[in-house]
């Protein structure tokens, strides 16, 4: 760690760099520091699979690539399995120190790969997997996934008709699963992250991250305004941090403070064609959200 200036936040995160520069992402974009930081944490004896998806653009073209470990590319809908398989052949090799990460944007892990999740998952293999959510298939043009929330702009649910359906609940899918451990976690929460990132790292059996991640073209936001959005996710009560251990143990990691939805939403351009009728809907359901899972809390703490 760096000698701390009065005032200033650090935080317990190693200084070794593992992810380069040069990587291809856009300014701003959530996933590449998603990446940088889970590398810190992980270790260089840390295997990522990664599916179609931003991140298998940004470790850029062959022969090069910006990840600095083990990078399998695989099919859109084989994250978690090939994880499965990379993990078994390590073991069989009796290679034990490596983490072996399935990192997969939305749509490789709420729609098309869901299936092969799902039954990774009811197999409690012993893989770490990451979810990075821009909340879009932000590769492929912006079209909705299922993580897509309700009255968002995307290119096939453009603001004349934006999205009805509301964001699919993956957290408590997965717990239905009762896998060892999931959780929520953002970039602006820096100690939270790194402390979920290392549970992933030292834990048995699977354990999935869900980290909200912004995408400046994908939400027509400011390059600059990343960190903030992702902050206002938390403190709107709209993407709340919380861990669930087991199915069953529930806890909530940041109290929010309940900003009204507005401030994060006004930040956003795939948001700018909602009406005040359609804002005071929004923050009628994550009130109703946030009701429903803070019961839960208390329930099962």
């Amino acid at each position: 760690m760096s000698p701390q200036i009065p005032g200033q936040i650090t935080y317990d995160i190693p200084q070794q760099e593992i992810m380069s520069s040069g990587h291809l992402a856009c300014p701003g974009c959530g996933a590449s520091l998603c990446m940088r930081i889970a590398l810190k944490i992980f270790g260089p004896r840390t295997v990522l699979c990664v599916p179609a998806c931003c991140w298998a653009v940004i470790d850029g073209p062959f022969p090069y690539s910006a990840a600095g470990v083990p990078v399998v590319h695989c099919a859109f809908e084989t994250a978690a399995i090939t994880a499965t398989g990379v993990r078994h052949g390590l073991d069989i090799r009796g290679i034990k120190d490596c983490t072996v990460v399935a990192w997969a944007g939305d749509g490789g892990t709420f729609d098309i790969g869901f299936g092969a999740l799902s039954a990774t998952v009811e197999r409690n293999e012993n893989i770490a997997y990451v979810c990075y959510d821009n909340e879009a298939y932000m590769n492929t043009g912006i079209q909705r996934s299922s993580a897509t929330p309700i009255g968002a702009w995307t290119s096939t649910t453009p603001g004349e008709h934006p999205k009805e359906e509301p964001k699919k609940n993956l957290v408590e899918i997965m717990a239905a699963h009762r896998i060892p451990y999931v959780a929520t976690a953002t970039v602006a929460f820096m100690d939270d992250l790194t402390r979920k990132l290392k549970r992933i790292r030292d834990m048995e059996g699977t354990r999935l991250l869900h980290i909200f991640s912004p995408c400046p073209p994908g939400h027509k936001s400011l390059e600059s305004d990343s960190i903030k959005i992702s902050r206002l996710a938390v403190e709107t009560k709209v993407f709340p941090l919380y861990e669930i251990e087991n199915g069953l143990k529930y806890t909530l990691n940041h109290k929010p403070k309940g900003i009204p939805v507005q401030e994060y939403t006004r930040l956003q351009g795939r948001f700018k064609h909602l009406t005040e009728e359609d804002l005071k809907q929004m923050q009628q359901r994550v009130d109703y959200e946030w009701d429903v899972l803070d019961k839960r809390i208390s329930l099962f703490a």
